[in-house]
């Protein structure tokens, strides 16, 4: 059993925080609630009697339902976990039916969009990983076993960037031309842009020259083979990963460490590009440049150094991302030539016309190009995972170079429910500490506005082309409560798995996530001193929180610095009631493992301060409740 703190100051006046977190607990327990009741039918698939004319839309249907399962981990209704469950077997059923998936898993597409399919398997795996154990494995198996076809151990590349669980699709598109929508054709541009711009030969040039071969978003499948590491800790899946990444670590090293995005089927970087390390499908060039290229790479960095203890790994970003930043210019956002207005226009607001670091996100024959302000996931989450002096120092330095407050907090919706990383960072630099309120503030603001989306659009028949109305509608927000309640950044989304210093588990209930009436705020990740406030805020009912060092078990506590009040003079007597402070001391005790068991006993409070060592134990999906920490799976 883990060591044992009780709580022993009094909870008087709760802070607006805690109160403001269980509200939040308690309208998006409405709002997914009124969600599933609106959109979606008895057997948990969504309501759309459509086509799907494409290759693209299998992860429209699953995004929607993304972060419920995360929900749940961080505390979310018992019955939460059961409703994310039923929706993936419905959504499952129904695109099978619409031909999207053969034996439940997408046909072949990029992973950009795979990535984004898979982290509701992750979040669900992460949740009742017994229940998903072997259908998490038989979709890795598609990557890590040669004979599924994805895989070619010799050059160590996946095949080709459409793929997945049939060998037969090939190519970028079926029939004979790319589907070009105009709109997208005119923000992004085209590919192979030294060819001829004419649809039939460019799409054909496509096919030849980017339908086959590896490309950097197909590292995102790292978090698929990590997944089945945490819930088999089979060595077999931290080879693969090893392997994988290790290759396209070498071949950022020979391209001067920039992350090449191609590899042609005979292994060498730019063999269908005419000798060009940018170019390939979702890659530097078209359409979305660092946005992929980067997302993808961390994806396969963290898992890479997670699953192997060898953070090396990581340096298969860092001078990626350290280069873009050197080609930085400051600039309004008004000004710039990104592609991706409607991102920044309602991230930046009213400072879209403020001076501020810009950095491209694209390259090719003419270089470096379309600049944007930094996407902050990919620096945060290097710094999160590594906590090193260097990683720190890049994001003082970009926010040294910012021109817009980063205490700044504004409500608005991205796909990956995620852009707050700056205010989160000013706050953990000690330079916020009205953050948390605001932050939450912001979080019920977009649940409200949601719900009035539903309202509107609940009876409207959705056709092929408005299918992002449910994930335009899911009024699940976590990005908050991913903040301040486990002390990390919102998952990648494209294929990460999460991150977290510290993480819950409802002792009485024996399931993950904070119990009810509990709120948590992690106000510092330093390995040397990760503070963590817990406040029960019943005033009747005792509770019990397991904190877990690490998302995956995977840090070690060695000792728990937490505040005590073992004076009871601030009652009062009989004929005195009482007016002075309660006197509030610190202990530490040894705990030496993974998981520390607190008691708050009603209307309790307790701050620890935990000293860890990052990454001292195997990742696994191991909880308090079992006896198998180190294998994986209960």
């Amino acid at each position: 059993m883990p060591p044992v703190i009780t709580a022993s100051v009094p909870l008087l006046e709760p802070p607006g925080w805690a109160i403001a977190q269980r509200e939040l607990f308690s309208l998006l327990d409405r709002a997914w609630r009124r969600f599933a009741r609106d959109f979606t039918g008895p057997d948990g698939r969504l309501r759309y009697e459509g086509e799907l004319t494409t290759r693209d839309g299998v992860d429209d249907f699953y995004e929607t339902f993304f972060n419920w399962p995360q929900l749940y981990l961080l505390g979310g209704a018992d019955d939460l976990l059961t409703e994310s469950e039923h929706h993936w077997e419905g959504v499952t059923r129904q695109l099978t039916e619409l031909g999207m998936l053969h034996d439940e898993y997408e046909r072949g597409y990029d992973w950009f969009h795979q990535g984004e399919s898979l982290l509701l398997l992750y979040f669900l795996s992460m949740a009742t990983p017994g229940r998903w154990r072997d259908r998490a494995l038989r979709f890795a198996e598609l990557y890590v076993d040669p004979a599924h076809g994805n895989y070619d151990p010799v050059h160590r590349i996946i095949r080709r960037p459409h793929n997945g669980s049939d060998p037969a699709r090939e190519g970028l598109f079926d029939g004979g031309a790319y589907p070009w929508l105009p709109r997208e054709a005119m923000t992004y541009g085209f590919p192979l842009e030294w060819l001829p711009p004419d649809d039939s030969a460019l799409g054909e040039q496509m096919r030849q020259r980017m339908g086959s071969g590896d490309t950097a978003v197909n590292l995102a499948a790292s978090g698929l083979v990590l997944n089945a590491l945490l819930l088999s800790g089979e060595g077999r899946y931290r080879d693969w990963l090893a392997e994988y990444v290790g290759a396209w670590r070498e071949r950022a090293a020979a391209n001067g460490g920039i992350l090449p995005d191609n590899v042609a089927p005979d292994g060498t970087v730019g063999g269908l590009l005419e000798g060009r390390w940018y170019g390939g499908h979702y890659g530097w060039s078209w359409p979305h440049g660092w946005y992929s290229v980067g997302h993808a790479a961390v994806v396969g960095a963290l898992a890479a150094a997670l699953a192997t203890g060898d953070d090396t790994f990581t340096d298969l970003v860092r001078p990626a991302l350290d280069e873009i930043i050197a080609q930085g210019k400051v600039m309004a956002f008004t000004e710039a030539d990104s592609s991706l207005g409607s991102k920044w226009s309602v991230q930046l607001r009213e400072d879209v016309r403020t001076p501020t670091l810009h950095v491209p996100f694209r390259h090719d024959d003419r270089g470096w190009f379309d600049y944007n302000p930094m996407l902050m996931g990919v620096p945060v989450a290097l710094w999160h995972h590594s906590a090193s002096a260097g990683d720190r120092d890049r994001l003082d330095r970009l926010r040294t170079a910012s021109g817009y407050d980063w205490r700044t907090v504004r409500p608005f919706r991205s796909k990956e429910e995620a852009g707050h990383e700056e205010p989160w960072f000013a706050y953990l630099a000690g330079d916020d500490p009205g953050y948390p309120e605001r932050i939450l503030a912001a979080a019920q603001a977009q649940v409200r506005h949601r719900l009035t989306r539903m309202e509107r659009y609940r009876d409207r028949d959705v056709p092929e082309a408005d299918i992002h109305l449910w994930q335009q509608s899911n009024p699940v927000v976590t990005e908050a409560l991913v903040q301040l309640t486990w002390g990390a950044p919102q998952v990648v989304y494209n294929g990460g798995l999460q991150q977290a210093r510290v993480r819950y588990y409802d002792a009485q209930a024996r399931r993950p996530g904070l119990p009810p009436s509990v709120s948590a705020l992690v106000s510092g990740i330093d390995p040397d001193a990760t503070v963590l406030d817990l406040v029960n805020l019943d005033p009747e009912e005792r509770r019990t929180v397991i904190v877990q060092a690490g998302a995956f078990a995977e840090h070690h506590i060695r000792t728990a610095r937490h505040s005590v009040c073992d004076d009871p003079s601030w009652i009062g007597d009989l004929y005195d009631y009482g007016h002075g402070e309660p006197a509030v001391t610190s202990a530490s005790i040894d705990v030496e493992g993974p998981w520390l068991e607190v008691e708050l006993p009603r209307s309790t409070r307790v701050r620890l301060t935990l000293r860890l060592a990052l990454r001292a134990r195997p990742p696994s999906y191991a909880t308090p409740f079992d006896e198998q920490a180190s294998a994986g799976a209960p």
